[in-house]
């Protein structure tokens, strides 16, 4: 393996302009999965509902942006096991499958695979694509995490959606609109745009 960080093409990520090994993406995989326990812990409760408005989903999402499709995975995987085995990294501190949002940590594992593969086909390198890339990302999360509330809780399909989607699409236009410049401007910094 190479020691040097390659030119980037498209099919690389921000993580391949590091020199590759094992232990990189092994130190990758732990440390997208702690960004994720941490930026968890940035949670504001929501009125009405059990789902608090976190930094969770924006981390998820750049850990599978930067480190693509299969790191990105293997991190929100990390992530969910050691919080299901009792970690106290979800939101608030929880641990555990039972929360009526763990749904959501379910739906990031699938959202950081879907962005990361796109960001392997240079998703992350525009401004517009990257938008398009996290409202993607953030409709694989609730497509999996609504449902997961609804059925939880006992709430009706439309009691899911105004208790665990609505209240949060400000939030995420904030969060798409902070990554459509940050990854963009990483690639521009690297100079490998």
């Amino acid at each position: 393996m190479s020691t040097a960080a390659v030119p980037a093409r498209t099919g690389q990520v921000l993580a391949d302009l590091l020199p590759a090994s094992r232990v990189r993406d092994a130190a990758l995989v732990l440390g997208g999965a702690a960004f994720t326990g941490i930026a968890a812990q940035i949670a504001v409760p929501v009125p009405g509902s059990p789902v608090p408005v976190t930094g969770q989903t924006f981390a998820a999402l750049l850990v599978g942006t930067a480190l693509g499709a299969r790191r990105g995975l293997l991190s929100l995987m990390l992530y969910a096991v050691a919080g299901v085995a009792g970690m106290p990294w979800f939101a608030e501190g929880g641990s555990g499958a039972g929360a009526p949002s763990f749904g959501y940590v379910l739906g990031m594992l699938l959202a950081s695979a879907a962005v990361g593969a796109l960001a392997r086909r240079g998703a992350d390198r525009d401004v517009w694509r990257m938008a398009g890339t996290m409202l993607l990302g953030e409709a694989v999360i609730y497509a999996v995490g609504v449902p997961y509330l609804a059925l939880t809780t006992g709430m009706s399909a439309s009691a899911a959606v105004a208790a665990g989607l609505t209240p949060f699409l400000i939030g995420d236009l904030l969060k798409a609109a902070l990554a459509m410049g940050a990854l963009p401007t990483a690639w521009k910094f690297a100079g490998k745009r």
